[in-house]
């Protein structure tokens, strides 16, 4: 017995120093790892600080990855993993509209820069109305008499859209233009749920609130495909007259009817690169040599880095980022709700209602801000959470009275790429709404969601059973709902509905009926909106900006980018990250699998919103045919 317990206690001595010795080796590799990565940082820093001022030639707008208001990493340890395990480094880039605007409108006065060239290879897309207003600073820039070149192996739709705006467009002799058109697709999934006996309960008030088909049905609704058409044509139509307009051609010539296009293929010998070129989408097919060349002789060449002079538009950024953390300066607040509204802090691609909150009371009681533009850019969310942020913004609106009392700010609601439903929910106290002709809103309409498995849990012999109080009380997933919690779910459902209208009804200036017949949860585009009476004006950011500085009296405006404070050691950590990615070998970046199919893709960009549902009413306002257009 003894021997036995001598075996047992040297068998857990020795598995012990073995998690020990683990445990030292993972720490250390750790610690060794974040030493590498401050030091390469910091050579990175220094670096970047010599060089900074070295630059000449083209303004180099070269984007990666996706464009956005705000890029959802911003703590820096979701920075330090993007830059050790992202296997591409192009794909989940995130940059900032406002970011890539202001610096190419620095560079139009930049002696320095003396073009630009579009280099979009890399570049997944953004929505209509971001590259709008990139287009629109290109525009400025090629008007302060500098020339724009784009140059491609091919292009996609997002890809030509801000190449259009360019004075010469090359495309390679193996490349394509691909315009093919927009489409909305979703999963379903009522089939699947019938398969695992999974019972959905819905409860919505709205013809066309169809955020919950995806478990009602196996296809879509016809009144949410006449909806959807609407806008989506408008959206597709908007498209092909902007670079008609830009290419000095007309859409049927960028876009022919298929019959059309069928014929003019052929007569290219189907050769997507001569067809591009003979319906002028580009100005020359030459090989990359040849381009670079070119660029060479306008530009200069840099024989250090074997490149004609430029300037990375992502190193200009750099020079002057707009989005400063921590800018406690300027007298226009601007606050951005990108992503899902739900409850709680922000997190990556969502609108934290806490969050939001705090920045506004923080913009309310700065002395020093005289207005506040609010950036929309959302599908909506949790009822309670849209709920929360527009008291918040009433109570900047109207100070301490009801018409604008006593320490009362304007607000100006600047609507993005997607302002519906919770998006509009919040935006309903503002002074002023402003949207892009291109924006999608409205969805005016609510619905709750709860999923129970009683069914499931009963086909492989599993049941619930015991005792309550109340009929209320007598409800879970694993039993179902009884007729009366539905019932009171429902009233709660019209409820907010009713809230919903009345809200729009009375900052819209509008009747009740007048309102129900544009809500039901229709989509509408931001012209549409117009029509309609749900914005403003028609316009972009810099038309919010004016338009708050207007309502504010402010002469001279500085913006206020209201962002959550990090500390400094977190700051110092976000400057080392983002210098050291570039210099990271890319055998540390390649360590994580190629990306999911486009089903997996899909799957999880519905999942990004019905994963975090938190409303604890679990009454929601979401429009889910908005958020994927492509």
């Amino acid at each position: 017995m003894r021997t036995l317990w001598k075996f047992i206690a040297s068998l857990f001595k020795w598995s012990w120093k073995l998690l020990n010795f683990v445990r030292q080796l993972i720490s250390n590799f750790i610690f060794i790892l974040l030493i590498v990565v401050v030091a390469v940082g910091i050579i990175a820093y220094q670096h970047q600080s010599n060089s900074n001022d070295n630059y000449q030639g083209a303004l180099y707008v070269d984007l990666s990855g996706i464009v956005l208001d705000r890029v959802s990493a911003r703590s820096p340890l979701d920075l330090l993993g993007k830059s050790l395990f992202d296997s591409s480094g192009k794909s989940s880039q995130e940059t900032s509209v406002f970011d890539i605007v202001d610096s190419i409108r620095r560079a139009k006065n930049d002696p320095k820069i003396t073009g630009m060239v579009l280099k979009l290879n890399n570049f997944i897309g953004a929505d209509q109305p971001s590259m709008r207003y990139i287009g629109k600073a290109i525009s400025e820039f090629k008007a302060a008499g500098k020339p724009v070149f784009a140059m491609g192996d091919a292009y996609s739709q997002s890809q030509y859209y801000l190449a259009s705006y360019a004075d010469e467009i090359y495309l390679s002799p193996q490349g394509t233009v691909d315009i093919h058109g927009f489409s909305t697709n979703h999963l379903y999934y009522k089939s699947l749920l019938d398969t695992l006996k999974v019972s959905t309960h819905i409860f919505r008030v709205g013809t066309y609130k169809s955020a919950v088909e995806p478990f009602l049905r196996d296809d879509m609704s016809e009144e949410a495909r006449q909806a959807d058409s609407l806008w989506l044509n408008e959206l597709w139509n908007n498209y092909l007259n902007t670079i008609a307009a830009n290419r000095k051609t007309s859409a049927e010539q960028i876009s022919p009817a298929a019959t059309n296009f069928l014929e003019k293929f052929r007569k290219a010998g189907g050769d997507a690169a001569l067809y591009a070129y003979q319906n002028k989408l580009v100005n020359y097919i030459e090989p990359r040599s040849t381009v670079e060349n070119k660029m060479k002789e306008i530009f200069g060449w840099d024989a250090e880095r074997k490149h004609f002079n430029y300037i990375s538009i992502y190193d200009y950024i750099a020079l002057k980022p707009v989005q400063t953390l921590g800018n406690n300066q300027g007298n226009i607040a601007v606050i951005i709700a990108e992503g899902a509204i739900l409850d709680g802090k922000e997190e990556p691609g969502v609108v934290g209602s806490d969050t939001i909150v705090e920045q506004l009371r923080e913009a309310r009681n700065n002395p020093d801000i005289k207005a506040i533009v609010l950036r929309v850019n959302s599908p909506g969310g949790s009822v309670g959470a849209s709920e929360v942020i527009r008291s918040e913004i009433a109570a900047i609106r109207y100070g301490n009275g009801k018409n604008n009392g006593e320490g009362a700010k304007p607000v100006v609601v600047s609507m993005g790429g997607l302002a519906a439903s919770g998006g509009y929910w919040i935006s309903t106290p503002a002074n002023y709404i402003i949207a892009d002709p291109n924006t999608l809103t409205g969805s005016i309409g609510v619905f709750g969601m709860f999923q129970t498995f009683e069914k499931s849990l009963n086909y492989i012999g599993v049941n619930t059973d015991g005792v309550s109080t109340t009929p209320l009380a007598d409800i879970s997933t694993t039993k179902g709902i009884n007729q009366i919690a539905s019932d009171v779910i429902q009233l709660s459902i019209e409820n907010g509905y009713s809230k919903f209208i009345k809200l729009v009804a009375h900052s819209r200036n509008k009747s009740l009926d007048e309102t129900d017949k544009i809500a039901q949860g229709r989509v509408w585009s931001g012209f549409d909106a117009k029509k309609f009476g749900l914005v403003d004006q028609l316009g972009d950011f810099d038309d919010a900006v004016k338009k708050a500085s207007e309502l504010a009296g402010v002469k001279n405006v500085s913006l206020n980018w209201m962002q959550p404070e990090l500390s400094f050691s977190e700051r110092m950590m976000l400057g080392f990250t983002s210098s050291a990615q570039a210099l990271l070998p890319n055998t540390l970046q390649s360590m994580l699998p190629a990306p999911f199919s486009q089903v997996a893709q899909d799957m999880k960009k519905q999942a990004v919103f019905y994963n975090n549902m938190n409303d604890p009413q679990h009454i929601y306002t979401f429009c889910l045919n908005c958020v994927d257009i492509r």
